[in-house]
């Protein structure tokens, strides 16, 4: 057996990434799948503010018998050309999930817990695309609006459980922290999740909601802002909490870190939602806002994660490949 040689072909590199893999190339997979995400959410959000949620009124397909915009008296070009943008960024997202999932299996030695993490984006994906479709054909019902971006947290929770765990080892975890500092964070979460939750029923009910005729949720506005800002309340004084915690315990430098990413993050968010609330919900500032609000997200569970100790990442060790039979020498 034979190692394959290193090659400065990016297509090759590539190929080897994803065939050959070590666990820094699964590692950085995982961050592909990290940011495509994070440009969905991102695409997705596009799609509501423009009113192009029917910009491609059938699904699977587009428009009739085809899959691409075409010529409709009934949309506009410009909302056509939004949805089915977003529509091609969920395949990427895809894509990058199968890769990942393959360098995965092809990992040597194999992780079985990579395995499933990675496993788990493909098929959050795929779910993704069929409640997508349910939004279609409901004409954005609000709830089915609402589970549609509600997938991608979802889904930005295995792939950054899988961008962390390719970085470490797969010793037993050690806790960093103490219990009391561990439980905050796990709150955290919680309230982070639900601050998600409020904030698309928040859309739900406002003007964004994808398209000047779709339903809305029948809530007056200002109760479900001022229980989306409560929560976001909730949000920081459980980061403050967990941040004060690691300072008067003695917690990790990566954790400290990592706590004051988070807070940096709630800072801006809360000055882009309040801004925007006063400013009657500019369209620009609400995909700010859901930048935000993912990225905010993302900080919570790399904290979480930075509370525990796995080990050093396993040393690369690359798949070896058959070495070429020599050819057989020719007549003369």
């Amino acid at each position: 057996m034979a190692e394959r040689k290193s090659s400065t072909n990016p297509l090759i590199r590539a190929w080897d990434a994803v065939w050959h893999p070590t666990p820094g190339s699964v590692r950085l997979l995982a961050l592909l799948g990290v940011v495509g995400n994070v440009v969905i959410v991102v695409s997705g959000g596009l799609v509501r503010l423009t009113e192009s949620g029917l910009g491609c009124p059938e699904w699977p397909r587009c428009s009739g018998d085809s899959l691409v915009p075409t010529r409709n008296a009934d949309h506009h070009a410009f909302n056509m050309a939004v949805e089915f943008g977003n529509r091609l960024i969920t395949f990427v997202v895809l894509a990058i999930g199968v890769l990942v999932f393959v360098a995965a299996l092809r990992l040597v030695p194999r992780r079985r817990d990579l395995v499933w993490w990675s496993l788990a984006q493909p098929m959050s994906v795929v779910a993704q695309a069929v409640i997508g479709g349910i939004v279609v054909l409901t004409d954005l019902n609000p709830a089915a609006v609402s589970a549609h971006f509600l997938v991608s947290p979802a889904l930005l929770v295995f792939c950054v459980a899988l961008w962390v765990r390719a970085g470490e080892g797969d010793a037993p975890a050690r806790p960093l922290a103490g219990p009391w500092t561990r439980r905050l964070g796990a709150l955290l979460l919680v309230a982070s999740a639900a601050v998600l939750v409020a904030g698309t029923v928040v859309t739900g009910t406002g003007p964004h909601a994808g398209d000047a005729s779709s339903r809305r949720y029948g809530f007056n506005i200002e109760d479900v802002a001022r229980i989306h800002g409560e929560l976001a309340w909730v949000t920081i004084a459980f980061t403050i909490a967990v941040t004060i915690a690691l300072y008067r315990t003695g917690g990790p430098a990566a954790a400290k870190r990592r706590a004051w990413e988070l807070i940096a993050l709630i800072v801006a968010q809360g000055a882009v939602g309040y801004t925007q609330y006063f400013l009657g919900v500019p369209a620009g500032l609400v995909l700010l806002h859901m930048l935000g609000a993912v990225l905010m997200w993302i900080a919570a569970f790399r904290l979480f994660f930075a509370l525990r100790d796995r080990g050093p990442m396993p040393e690369a060790r690359p798949r070896a490949v058959p070495a070429r039979p020599a050819e057989a020498p020719q007549p003369a």
